[in-house]
């Protein structure tokens, strides 16, 4: 039977405004105030059941964390084990599923979300993940992509074959991985969050899936619309869990794959268990991971001084900068440094923060406590150390009733300093002013500063000063931008993922990740017999 699947268009190209008077700005207030005011018990799913562990999450609203937004329940080693039987037992009739049968959940999935439970998802992103209305409806429009998009790769993937020749007829079967897949997604993203279990089950595979504890509600929301769409019982397991059951999966011989974001040490940790278990499990598991990134802009003298500024203000601190891409380096000429101070200083402090459902915010809150801890320690660190630092703007955190961190730029004396070459996922962006002379040399000062790799921008109207930079900064980023911030990457138009530290590069968004999840078996039919074990040449 033959099923096409025609290129999608991309949801982000009609993202809601929620202007004033609008009726969509009417709803969306409705359903946050309704999210508010009752809370939701959120078990775990396994096999289609839901299951009550006893062991209780709160999970807050980032920006009011005296508001509870969900009580859930977390896996331990025994749920773990059942959720791992319950997927395996799902296995074969999933992976036995004609593709456009499997594909077709998703695509009903991403009609739902698209349409009828937008607002209420919408709402949940807001709350959860504290992002203004524009975040939440690019982060939810992303998650549509993903599944629309991964539907159309998965078509073009079952039409690639080998060649044939005359007497054998020859082509792939194209099954899923053998076992289960880990999908441990981070709180940043709602739709890496959707994407990470469901691009396996895409095309056969059975996964298990781990929300980031902050952020289960609205994780929980996802689940609901697929199961919404028919996704059959057992083939993505809700069970969020602690890290210190990880090993009850880690260890398992039927461990598969991993899809993982998140950070760079816990991905070391995950491969190095699994490197340890080789010898037990049945295949070798392969790991897709995405960890984080230290995202630099770099400006030519012959720049857009308007432009560029204002690219370091939203690649810097939309979503409070905890984006994997967020733009937490910059690179400024001296003829320009002056226009660019003057800019920052008069146009970040009317950078408005605050709860999200006052749309007159631009940004919310940090997500939780502990990284609101680790990033007032950056900027504790910076105070300490004032001759190398200069604090052009912020610098100030309040955590009395939400995780709230200004808007902070800082210029400093030494371009491999700590705040230059480390993580820090918040709304910090450093600055090294160069000489303008010196713009080769800061390209590849750039380029070795940070161990990661995910995403870089550079700004210049010289088109000799542009292909420089990208070929100096040809291995320092993932995802390259040239006159735009380094944030915003779209499924299929800009597939995403870096490389050194910023993990393997899989690039989410196109046919290249769905293919991770496949292990084909070449099959050949010969249509002749021979007559004689004899060769030609033996007479």
């Amino acid at each position: 039977m033959s099923y096409n699947i025609e290129r999608p268009v991309n949801d982000v190209n009609t993202i809601r405004s929620y202007a004033p008077g609008s009726a969509d700005r009417e709803r969306l207030a409705h359903e946050l105030s309704a999210m508010r005011e009752t809370p939701l018990e959120i078990p775990l799913v396994i096999g289609g059941q839901e299951v009550r562990s006893g062991e209780i999450q709160e999970v807050r609203v980032p920006h009011d964390h005296s508001v509870v937004l969900a009580r859930a329940h977390i896996a331990g080693e025994a749920e773990l084990a059942r959720a791992i039987d319950t997927a395996l037992a799902a296995h074969d009739a999933w992976a036995s599923l004609d593709w456009y049968h499997r594909v077709a959940v998703f695509q009903k999935a991403a009609a739902l979300l698209a349409g009828p439970r937008r607002t209420r998802n919408i709402a949940a992103i807001m709350l959860n993940h504290s992002k203004n209305p524009y975040e939440a409806e690019i982060d939810l429009a992303e998650l549509v992509d993903f599944w629309n998009f991964n539907a159309y790769f998965t078509r073009q993937v079952y039409e690639m074959q080998p060649g044939q020749y005359p007497g054998e007829t020859n082509r792939f079967d194209w099954r899923p991985l053998e076992g289960f897949v880990l999908a441990i997604p981070p709180f940043n993203f709602y739709s890496i969050a959707g994407n990470l279990p469901t691009a396996p089950a895409m095309v056969g595979n059975v996964a298990l899936w781990k929300p980031a504890r902050s952020v289960i509600f609205s994780n929980y929301e996802i689940f609901q619309v697929l199961l919404e769409a028919g996704l059959p019982p057992g083939v993505i397991n809700f069970v969020p869990f602690q890290s210190r059951n990880a090993n009850t999966l880690l260890d398992h011989p039927a461990l598969a794959g991993i899809h993982f974001t998140g950070s760079y040490d816990t991905l070391v940790h995950i491969w190095k268990r699994v490197g340890q278990n080789l010898e037990k499990y049945r295949n070798f598991p392969r790991i897709v991971g995405e960890t984080g990134g230290k995202d630099y802009l770099v400006m030519h003298p012959s720049a857009d001084v308007l432009g560029t500024a204002i690219n370091l203000i939203r690649g810097a601190f939309e979503y409070q900068g905890q984006k994997c891409s967020a733009c937490s380096r910059a690179y400024i000429p001296e003829s320009r440094w002056p226009e660019i101070e003057r800019i920052l200083r008069e146009e970040v402090p009317k950078v408005t923060l605050g709860p999200t459902e006052d749309l007159g915010n631009l940004m919310g809150a940090i997500i939780d406590e502990s990284a609101f801890r680790n990033i007032e320690q950056y900027l504790a660190y910076a105070r300490q150390h004032p001759k190398e630092y200069e604090f052009v703007v912020g610098g100030t955190s309040d955590g009395a009733k939400g995780w709230f961190v200004r808007p902070t730029v800082l210029r400093t004396s030494e371009p491999k300093g700590k705040l230059m070459s480390e993580e820090i996922f918040g709304p910090v962006l450093t600055v090294y002013v160069y000489p303008d002379a010196e713009f080769e040399a800061t390209l590849r000062l750039c380029d070795s500063t940070s161990p990661y790799a995910l995403t870089g921008a550079i700004f210049a109207r010289d088109a000799a000063a542009v292909a420089l930079a990208e070929r100096i900064l040809r291995w320092s980023s993932g995802n390259f931008y040239i006159n735009d911030k380094p944030t915003g990457a779209i499924v299929a138009r800009q597939p995403f993922g870096g490389a050194r530290r910023s993990g393997t590069n899989d690039k989410a968004g196109s046919i290249l990740n769905v293919l991770r999840w496949l292990t084909p078996r070449n099959i050949k039919e010969n249509a002749v017999l021979p007559e004689s074990w004899r060769r030609p040449f033996m007479g």
